[in-house]
């Protein structure tokens, strides 16, 4: 008997890890066959990640209509050109590899978390499936909401400074591909990680680390902290724009202390 019990935990340890393996491989090729379809369409992938580069984005118009609104007909953006260069032979090329398999791996982060939330669900006991699922499902729209707000405000506003920004009239800009697409692709992790903030904070309320009274009574000191931040990724830009980086910063810390409020009350609900 003890023999047989051995080799039934064997075969089911080796059971899931035929499971594991079936499901790596479809989520390579998944993956892999985004990450080709997205390389394939190089006009259009290039266009949309260049175009928060060029004077005349959507996001100026934008700051160009509020300003309107609020009365200051006059506000516009000047023009400006940034040259973008390659200066070894295959960073283009590479570029593009990469690129191709970053965004493949975004288009394809739906099928894969839902890969990854059926292998370990069989696990999940009562209710941890619920809220595993409404979990994965609000880390997911965060982080894409994060990648929006990069890709509409932080980076456009970044580059523009940075891009235009020189020490001396002889010093002419001209920014590489690489440090382009690297920036491109920090800011947008930065604040992909930064919008998980709510989440973060539901973990620690519910862990009673933080709470929402105390999240309060800070709300002057975390929004001059935001300010700071936000004046430091677009120093000497406008108010407007300084604005509509500090806005979607400080929703954030909003957002947290009602998420830790109502998860203080949940708790005690759950103990009652």
């Amino acid at each position: 008997m003890g023999r047989k019990g051995r080799n039934d935990d064997l075969m089911t340890f080796g059971g899931h890890l035929e499971v594991l393996r079936r499901m790596v491989f479809r989520v390579l090729g998944v993956g892999c066959t985004a990450a080709v379809i997205v390389f394939c369409f190089k006009d259009v992938t290039w266009r949309v990640l260049l175009a928060p580069s060029e004077w005349d984005f959507v996001t100026y118009s934008w700051i160009e209509r509020i300003a309107r609104a609020v009365g200051m007909t006059d506000f516009r953006f000047p023009e400006f050109h940034v040259k973008l260069i390659a200066t070894d032979l295959s960073s283009q090329f590479m570029t593009h590899l990469t690129t191709s398999v970053y965004i493949g791996l975004l288009v394809a982060s739906p099928y894969i978390l839902y890969e990854l939330f059926r292998f370990v669900s069989p696990a999940l006991i009562g209710n941890e499936r619920k809220y595993s699922v409404k979990a994965i499902v609000a880390v997911y729209i965060l982080f894409m909401v994060g990648v929006l707000v990069s890709y509409y405000l932080l980076f456009p506003v970044s580059f523009r400074f940075l891009g235009t920004y020189s020490v001396s009239d002889r010093v002419e800009s001209t920014i590489t591909l690489d440090s382009y697409v690297s920036t491109f692709t920090t800011l947008t992790l930065l604040m992909g990680v930064v919008f998980q903030l709510p989440i973060i904070s539901f973990i620690l309320g519910k862990m009673g680390i933080i709470n929402a009274v105390a999240l309060a009574r800070y709300r002057k000191h975390a929004f001059l902290a935001i300010l700071t931040v936000a004046a430091m990724i677009t120093p000497g830009q406008d108010v407007l724009s300084l604005l509509l980086v500090t806005l979607p910063l400080y929703l954030l810390y909003e957002v947290s202390i009602r998420v830790v409020k109502h998860s203080g009350k949940a708790s005690s609900a759950e103990n009652a």
